[in-house]
């Protein structure tokens, strides 16, 4: 099964986790085949855009077995690595139209580096499975830096309209080429515009950069509404203009 992977990466609060949402429901319509959405943030909130109830994370997982571990609660004639994998297996949510697997984190000092480790463990196993895997990263150059991610054919870079997010994006990009991770496309798209217009000075920094843009999508107050009343974000009608726009430069890059 062909297999494409697709990357959303950004800085905090510019919209990121729900453009990833709104891309994933593309997805979904588009094909009929399966779709893997990873939530890598230990801050996860990616199925609350998505509508879906998460008790069960990577991080909760771990802690789990560390509990049964020091409790001997690890069944009798089970190894402490077959009974990780066994209780591992529970952190595939699966959904009507998707498949999630959510990062979250273990408790303490030192433990967001070991989550990690189990997040690249179970993307590995899980991503030949399916035709489609989207990844929701941390605000932040954690996965890229620490090498998480499988090879990515689509990295999408999220700002919002201000310079700060287009310089926090550069960074990224920059980290990307550095690593070597050499993604098969790279976009950027910048959220949260006024009319769905950039400022002069916006632009310069895009410029200035030397960042691919893709588009620009424009502020739109339905996505605020539907957060603040408790509804998934990823599903404001199709006609809502942020998410017209998006699909449309979607079906432009034919992903």
């Amino acid at each position: 099964m062909a297999n494409k992977t697709i990357a959303v990466v950004g800085k905090g609060g510019v919209g990121k986790t729900t453009t990833c949402g709104m891309a994933i429901d593309y997805l979904i319509r588009k094909s009929n085949e399966p779709i893997l959405v990873v939530d890598a943030d230990a801050n996860s909130n990616l199925n609350e855009v998505l509508g879906v109830e998460v008790d069960i994370t990577l991080g909760s997982i771990r802690e789990e077995i560390a509990h049964s571990e020091i409790d001997g609660k690890i069944p009798e004639g089970m190894s402490k690595a077959d009974y990780a994998e066994f209780k591992f297996e529970d952190a595939l949510i699966e959904e009507k139209d998707f498949d999630m697997i959510v990062m979250g984190r273990t408790q303490g000092q030192g433990c967001y580096c070991f989550v990690n480790g189990l997040l690249k463990t179970q993307i590995d196993k899980y991503i030949k499975n399916y035709s489609y895997t989207v990844i929701d990263n941390e605000a932040g150059l954690e996965h890229i830096s620490r090498g998480t991610l499988p090879p990515v054919d689509v990295m999408f870079l999220i700002s919002d309209c201000s310079r700060r997010g287009i310089q926090a994006v550069a960074r990224i990009r920059d980290m990307i080429d550095e690593l070597k991770l050499n993604p098969g496309e790279i976009h950027l798209i910048v959220n949260r515009a006024p009319n769905g217009e950039l400022s002069e000075g916006v632009k310069e920094e895009i410029e200035k950069f030397n960042l691919p843009l893709l588009g620009v999508l424009p502020h739109d107050d339905l996505v605020y509404e539907y957060d603040c009343d408790g509804k998934p974000t990823a599903y404001v009608p199709d006609t809502t203009p942020v998410k017209a726009k998006l699909f449309e430069l979607l079906r432009e890059i034919d992903i």
